[in-house]
């Protein structure tokens, strides 16, 4: 699969650049780089259906709908609830874990979001570029081949918040599970951690509203940079490529 080059390089002319020059005079050369292999472009989708099913089904078994009339046993709504939770949060565990094996065997961009290179000076100096921008303090982003590096330390983040969530969710769902399953082998230690089971419940709500805050946040700075940054957003999540908008350097 094609690499594109390391973000601390500041002209974006190596290999894999395309040129699409329209011929006249003074136009811009708009460059493509491929950034995303199919892999994590196709994790980052399946994360947004997992964790929207997630959501919902959380914030119901938090906050379980009204009582319906008739005999308990001809109502299960809140049973298939929980199960569909359950089910997505099966999904979420193996998806964190694939993205995981594929930060070995993929390109370097599908690392950056676990290793982000905070003992590098060019780093922190993008760093900075990039929150005077989102604080509409700087007048132009510089340019990023892969994740700019305050978006390389919110995934850090996200990836922080994932274990915590399926960390407490399967220490919740070993309560059921019940004592000697693999889920009580593997997460029981973490109840007693907290003190007691209604504890990790309400760390593992607050943990949605952090997922909330996160996705809200997200789309904004997304949306943000795909209408006004030097580079394409949205269209490389799907496409894999990274289009420049202008062919200065930095």
């Amino acid at each position: 699969m094609g690499r594109g080059p390391r973000d601390d390089e500041v002209r974006v002319d190596a290999a894999g650049e395309v040129d699409i020059r329209t011929g006249d005079e003074g136009a811009i050369h708009r460059m493509s780089v491929f950034v995303f292999e199919w892999p994590i472009r196709l994790w980052h989708w399946l994360m947004v259906l997992i964790l929207t099913v997630l959501g919902v089904t959380g914030w119901l078994i938090f906050d379980p709908l009204p009582s319906t009339s008739g005999e308990a046993s001809d109502n299960y709504l809140m049973g298939y609830i929980r199960f569909i939770h359950f089910g997505a949060g099966y999904l979420l565990a193996i998806a964190f874990l694939f993205r995981v094996y594929w930060a070995f065997v993929g390109n370097h961009h599908a690392r950056e979001a676990f290793l982000p290179p905070v003992h590098k000076a060019w780093w922190w100096k993008g760093m900075a570029n990039m929150a005077g921008w989102y604080f509409f303090a700087t007048k132009e982003p510089c340019k990023w081949v892969g994740h700019n590096p305050l978006a390389q330390i919110s995934m850090f983040i996200f990836l922080l918040f994932m274990v915590f969530m399926i960390v407490t969710g399967f220490a919740l769902y070993s309560e059921g599970a019940g004592a000697g399953s693999w889920q009580s082998t593997l997460f029981g230690w973490v109840i007693p951690l907290f003190g007691q089971s209604q504890d990790v419940r309400v760390w593992h709500h607050l943990g949605l509203w952090g997922l909330i805050i996160f996705a809200t946040l997200h789309v904004y700075t997304a949306v943000r940079e795909d209408i006004m940054s030097r580079q394409s957003m949205i269209s490389t999540m799907i496409s894999g490529e990274r289009m420049f908008k202008d062919d200065r350097a930095a």
